[in-house]
């Protein structure tokens, strides 16, 4: 009987959409991806593109992701990135603290969003059995007959296209998800942090010979900690940076003039209010919007063999431990490991009169191993951004952060193993989700996470918390030390001066 390839579609035109559809396409499915927005490439999307905020950091578990689909790609893409080697903390008075990430020297990279997303279209373009429909708004989906409704809005039209497997990469508000929940048996749970986030633009120096210079360290993540709020910003190509203001909605709430909006910034952050600029700063406030910072945790991520949800459709975090992108790349990663081991087919008989009904047993099977091996690692790293917030704008600079840290960094140095590059796990990873075992010695939670992509974010989490009881230990009995030599101390001093009156 003759075969024909089979069909997935990928709603979502983002980077974790792109990246999954090349990791089909690879596998040699057709794939069609659908995107609601007009296509970033073009130029009346410029504008489009830049109203979202937050530079991405792109970091080991992304690029692992990346060059496991496409090295050739990822070896482009690496030459547009900015490397961060540690964050630079900011004080009330410009005093600088450099905080490096890593003792082996790794970095995080800084990406400008709209240049990743439009890296990644370019990449899938290119892909022979992978065709791209931008302004293609989904209206609804049936798992069942495997049919997808989608509006056609150059056309205004609805269309519907036959599918034999669909991926949900549509984001934080999936159309996807919402119809799966209306089939699965989908435990949700969704959060809000009072918290929202205002865009604010650094623009680049000028040298002595009038050449664009950075205004700070482009080699640091740079953040202002004021406790319950904070400024981060992260360097750009073209030198300048991109600013991130994170504060309650309340205190938003009061910037409303510009004498409020300038006294807050000349007390908060007068350095910043210097770089950027007062007349720039009131700009952004008046034309960039608040946007609200979510967390969405699901189970399960698929139905049978029809469907599966990736990115932030199925994980949307807050972005405080710059693993969102990152854990949504290796979404991709670890299905198309699970594809691979569980050797599904994408060539499929031409003539089924069964096909609507019958389920393929390998993808079902890959993709239930996805939900129930993934989830936890998924509730772990929502939990630790959400943790990593209070570390970012208040921790940082407290004594006992800055004590953890050396200690940290001084197990890490006398008892870790050899240092494990991307490049050296990448052939591992190109087979197997992660490492099955616990890797040995001391490692800090923020090395496993992001640099560390063969340990998975519950093993790192679970690993981080037994450490922790460690340096508590630690810090017990040094206290307990201290406080007995100073008890002894206080007993001979009043002893001798009990002596000396009698």
């Amino acid at each position: 009987m003759a075969t024909h390839s089979r069909k997935a579609v990928v709603v979502g035109g983002g980077p974790v959409g792109c990246l999954s559809a090349m990791a089909l396409a690879r596998m040699g499915w057709d794939v069609e991806i659908y995107e609601a927005r007009p296509d970033l490439r073009l130029p009346s999307s410029k504008s489009l593109s830049q109203q979202r905020s937050i530079n991405l950091a792109i970091s080991s578990r992304g690029i692992a992701a990346l060059q496991a689909i496409d090295p050739a790609a990822t070896e482009r893409f690496m030459q547009t990135v900015i490397p961060m080697r540690g964050r630079m903390i900011h004080d009330k008075h410009g005093k600088l603290d450099s905080q490096l990430y890593d003792m082996d020297g790794q970095c995080i990279n800084s990406v400008d969003r709209a240049l990743l997303n439009e890296g990644l279209l370019d990449e899938a373009s290119a892909v022979q059995n992978i065709r791209l429909f931008f302004k293609h708004k989904v209206q609804a989906v049936d798992f069942d007959q495997r049919v997808i409704t989608i509006r056609d809005v150059k056309a205004d039209k609805d269309v519907r296209v036959k599918f034999d497997f669909c991926i949900g990469a549509d984001g934080s508000y999936s159309v996807v998800r919402r119809q799966l929940m209306r089939i699965v048996r989908m435990d949700y749970h969704q959060e809000y942090i009072p918290h929202e986030y205002l865009e604010l633009k650094m623009p680049a120096g000028t040298d002595a010979d009038g050449k664009s210079t950075f205004l700070l360290d482009p080699n640091h993540l740079h953040i202002w900690p004021r406790h319950s709020f904070m400024l981060i910003a992260l360097p750009n190509k073209d030198k300048s940076f991109t600013c991130t203001l994170f504060a309650p909605t309340a205190d938003f709430e009061r910037l409303r003039s510009r004498e409020a909006i300038l006294t807050w910034f000349k007390i908060q952050f007068p350095d910043a209010l210097w770089l950027i600029g007062a007349e720039t700063i009131l700009e952004c406030f008046a034309k960039n919007p608040r946007s609200s910072l979510i967390s969405t945790k699901l189970k399960p991520y698929h139905y049978k063999d029809r469907a599966v949800l990736l990115g932030d459709a199925a994980h949307s975090m807050v972005p405080f431990y710059g693993q969102g992108l990152n854990c949504g790349l290796e979404d991709v990663r670890v299905l198309d490991t699970l594809l691979r081991d569980e050797n599904v087919d994408s060539r499929a008989a031409v003539s089924d009169p069964g096909r609507d009904s019958a389920v393929d047993i390998r993808l079902a099977n890959a993709l239930d191993r996805y939900s129930s091996g993934r989830h936890e690692d998924l509730v772990a790293i929502c939990d630790l951004a959400m943790d990593n917030f209070v570390e970012m704008r208040h921790s940082v600079t407290t004594p006992a952060y800055v004590f953890r840290k050396m200690l940290d960094d001084f197990l890490y140095w006398s008892c870790s193993t050899k240092h494990m590059s991307v490049a050296t796990l990448g052939p591992l990873l190109s087979r197997i989700p992660f490492s099955a075992h616990e890797p040995s010695g001391w490692i800090p939670l923020y090395t496993m996470v992001t640099f560390r992509p063969d340990i998975s974010y519950a093993m790192a989490k679970k690993k981080a918390q037994r450490q922790s009881r460690v340096v508590s230990s630690i810090g017990w009995v040094g206290t307990t030390f201290f406080g007995i030599t100073f008890l002894g101390i206080t007993c001979v001093a009043l002893s001798r001066r009990l002596r000396s009156q009698g």
